[in-house]
């Protein structure tokens, strides 16, 4: 990335925004509102000037997902899911909402983050922090370095354009992967974090305004004014405890490199904030009243998918993309078994793994394949097939689909295995994502994605959004099940047609409360022998067996 000067950066104010600070009635409370926005900006062009920087102490960047999980030996689960984040077309219909959170050093943009998120307690947060763009050092950067030349705390020490392109990837509910950067050999890490799903995303760090383009991504901005004194005293006590530095050596650094990068960069972006947050993480009359806003912001982008899916796309001739098994004597025979509520347990087993295993047999005719000439034992040359792609990958949707993983395995050697667990909510009839685990490079992969019935379609949706959103092709996807409704098949090819859609068997109808009919009962239930809550679907997907 090509050296931008700071003037580039930081966008101008006109005369009247620079005379308009409109007084907001929170400022009682210990908050200043400033009328600048992503247009708003400085009201004069800051020079450039060369300021040295100590190396850092810390070993790497960090960017984390928060609130704490539900943690067990195998998986990590969040107890509050990942509501639709999409529409009936299964195109994205809300975006992330972000927050930009800028302050000077050790002014405590950290702690207001954490406040912030531990007050919101809504799933699926994002802290990214701003130091996981630091920019590789060049060689001759690297010499700087070594001496204390190079500056840490001017606008070109960070990767803009990395750092705008994953914030926006990540606002538009896309997979992401983030540098996690090491000071002390100022480079990145070979493995980066991959992070995916965010409901809200707090951005922190020292030039967090400093560029026009990731401004314009901030839905709401927060600087953190804390005192000169304050921030001085906190970095002499940690930089002595925790960096085994002298305090002579702190304040010299702190006078030569801290404060003009401040007064330069920082301070003046002040007038770029929505919010201005005295005291920091100490006020929480602040932190109370943000929260409460983006509480406000997320509940005007809850969506209602289900509902959409059960009045749409009726009386409509099946798909093209939908395949059908034979419904040869033996396929019937085995659904009379599935079907019949007095089969027992054992025998539901059976015959459902006998379907699941013609149906993946299906369902690797519709992989693509090549010519491939072999030679037989009798030295006579055989034309035949070989699958004609990178990899094949199965991903079930916990919990029913995870049984049909070893019919995938039995006929697919090596295959990769991924898993998605999304449950209904019991308040709102709509789906939740609250757990995923995908291959790495999943995108360059054919995908198989697994669900033992589906009705309205809502679950499946989902589980192909979250595929699209780890940049899986469309056509890519080819979703196979047991059993499932017109209404389903009909709501899965209207938002993707690509995808292909492969069962062995369709129902005509769905009730009210989202059951196949005649359908087959609550397929995990039956076939894992728990019992069925009296308000079931049979897109629920119940905690996950261990």
């Amino acid at each position: 990335m090509s050296a931008v000067k700071s003037e580039d950066r930081l966008p101008k104010m006109d005369n009247e925004e620079k005379t308009s600070c409109l007084t907001h009635r929170w400022c009682s409370l210990c908050i200043c509102c400033c009328s600048g926005g992503g247009e708003g900006s400085l009201d004069r062009l800051l020079p450039v000037v060369s300021i040295g920087h100590s190396p850092r102490k810390r070993t790497t960047s960090q960017c984390k997902s928060e609130p704490p999980l539900l943690l067990t030996s195998k998986r990590t689960i969040y107890t509050a899911g990942r509501p639709p984040w999409y529409n009936e077309h299964g195109t994205q219909s809300k975006e992330a909402f972000v927050i930009g959170l800028c302050g000077g050093s050790a002014s405590g943009k950290t702690t207001v983050a954490r406040k912030i998120i531990e007050a919101l307690d809504v799933p699926w947060v994002v802290l990214l922090s701003m130091d996981s763009f630091y920019k590789v050092l060049t060689p001759e950067e690297q010499i700087l370095a070594a001496s204390n030349d190079y500056n840490f705390d001017h606008p070109d020490a960070f990767d803009f354009d990395l750092l705008t392109h994953i914030l926006r990837k990540l606002k538009q509910g896309k997979s992401v992967k983030i540098p996690i950067y090491d000071f002390t050999t100022h480079g990145r890490q070979k493995d980066w974090k991959t992070v995916y799903g965010a409901s809200v995303i707090i951005f922190e760090g020292i030039m967090a305004f400093a560029d026009k383009e990731v401004l314009q991504l901030l839905d709401m901005k927060l600087f953190v004014d804390t005192d000169s004194d304050i921030r001085l005293v906190r970095r002499l006590r940690r930089d002595i405890t925790e960096r085994g530095r002298d305090i002579d050596g702190v304040i010299k650094q702190y006078n030569k490199f801290v404060k003009p990068a401040f007064e330069q960069y920082i301070e003046p972006t002040m007038r770029l904030a929505d919010i201005v947050v005295p005291r920091g993480g100490g006020n929480m009359v602040a932190i109370d009243l943000i929260v409460q806003h983006v509480h406000s912001q997320l509940e005007e982008r809850e969506l209602s998918v289900r509902a959409a899916l059960a009045s749409a796309h009726q009386a409509q001739p099946l798909p093209q993309t939908l395949s059908v098994l034979e419904s040869t004597p033996q396929v019937r025979g085995m659904h009379t078994i599935i079907r019949n509520k007095e089969t027992s347990r054992d025998e539901f087993i059976f015959y459902s793994k006998r379907l699941m295993r013609l149906l993946i047999e299906r369902a690797l005719s519709f992989l693509p394949s090549q010519v491939r000439v072999v030679q037989t034992p009798q030295g006579e040359d055989y034309e035949g097939k070989t699958f004609n792609g990178k990899r094949i990958t199965g991903v079930s949707i916990l919990r029913a689909g995870e049984t049909m993983e070893p019919a995938l395995r039995a006929v697919c050697k090596d295959v990769r295995i991924g898993k998605i667990l999304i449950q209904t909510n019991q308040d709102t009839g709509e789906p939740e994502l609250h757990y995923l685990r995908l291959p790495k490079d999943i995108s360059e992969d054919h995908v198989i994605l697994m669900d033992c019935t589906v009705s309205t379609g809502a679950a499946a949706m989902m589980a192909v959004r979250v595929l699209l959103d780890h940049d899986v092709r469309e056509d890519k996807i080819l979703l196979v099940s047991l059993l499932m409704a017109e209404m389903g098949i009909h709501s899965v090819a209207y938002a993707f047609p690509q995808v292909k859609i492969l069962t062995t068997a369709v129902d005509k109808k769905v009730n009210d409360l989202f059951h196949i009919i005649p359908g087959i009962g609550n397929f995990g239930d039956r076939y894992f022998g728990t019992d069925a809550p009296p308000d079931w679907s049979d897109e629920e997907i119940d905690e996950p067996s261990y």
